[in-house]
């Protein structure tokens, strides 16, 4: 049995470690309800622009611009979005594991390449050899939509360029502190929305021209949708590190509880030794 001072020690340092995840669920819980506000204010707009590009893409021949055009698929992309930093319970795990899921089911004669924001995902996926073709760090913390710019020009530069023929987007998406659903999306070639077959396609009249319009919107929408992503990431995760520092935050709790009990057992049979010892000298005297 561990001596009392041993068990002292333990109790100090799991207390210790309490106040710290008590702290980070406390700062988590902060930049949650930051995060939660971003979030809800950027979900409107992303979702009407997808809503209003798929329904362009019907009127518009897909030749007119590289976004549209749906190529046999050689080379294909996946975006997956993790974050910078860890104990945030399974959040990156998650992403990981879907995201080797699709590299393993990949058709014969696609080759699959990775563009990893965030350094946990980076980290595993370099330590395997996996082809990276683009990364970043450290850019989810404030995220802003020149980040989110930044990432989506490389992409639409590269897709343009012939350089990958599909686009597929893996991220967390929000819906509470306790729940985030790994999403996966495919972002290029830009599909039309699915019509009925009896339903009546108007036309439009495009000013200043169609290719002008096109040439603006659809890099545009690719980079909505990867701030709408980051934006949801960046939810997850605070939701996903202050679920589980509530989490470590109870078992430290009971961890301390526990070995409370376990010293005072100790304390109480040193006692009782003591106690015996008296009383076994006193027999000795008599």
């Amino acid at each position: 049995m561990p001596s009392l001072k041993d068990i002292r020690k333990r109790i100090a340092s799991v207390k210790s470690t309490q106040q710290i995840t008590k702290a980070m669920k406390m700062v988590a819980a902060a930049k949650l309800r930051r995060a939660q506000e971003n979030i809800t204010a950027a979900r409107p707009y992303a979702d009407k622009m997808r809503e209003v590009i798929g329904s362009l893409s019907i009127r518009v021949n897909p030749h007119h611009h590289p976004l549209l055009v749906k190529r046999e698929v050689k080379r294909r992309e996946i975006l997956m979005i993790t974050s910078d930093r860890g104990l945030c319970g399974g959040y990156n795990q998650n992403i990981i594991r879907e995201v080797t899921h699709l590299l393993r089911d990949t058709e014969e004669g696609v080759e699959v390449q990775l563009n990893i924001v965030g350094r946990k995902g980076l980290d595993y996926f370099k330590r395997r050899d996996y082809p990276i073709r683009k990364e970043y760090k450290n850019i989810l913390g404030d995220t802003d939509y020149k980040a989110a710019a930044e990432v989506g020009k490389d992409i639409v530069a590269a897709y343009e360029a012939d350089e990958l023929d599909e686009l597929i987007m893996v991220y967390n998406h929000f819906r509470s502190a306790i729940s985030q659903v790994v999403t996966v999306q495919k972002l290029l070639p830009i599909e039309p929305i699915p019509v009925p077959e009896d339903a009546v396609v108007t036309e439009y009249i495009y000013e200043p021209s169609e290719s002008a319009i096109l040439n603006q919107l659809l890099p545009r929408y690719v980079q909505v949708q990867i701030y709408r992503a980051m934006l949801e990431a960046l939810a997850s995760e605070f939701g996903a590190r202050m679920t589980a520092m509530e989490s470590a935050t109870n078992n430290a709790s009971e961890m301390i509880d526990r070995l409370t009990l376990e010293m005072n057992r100790a304390r109480q049979a040193a006692i009782t030794k003591e106690l015996m010892e008296i009383v076994g000298g006193a027999e000795a005297l008599k």
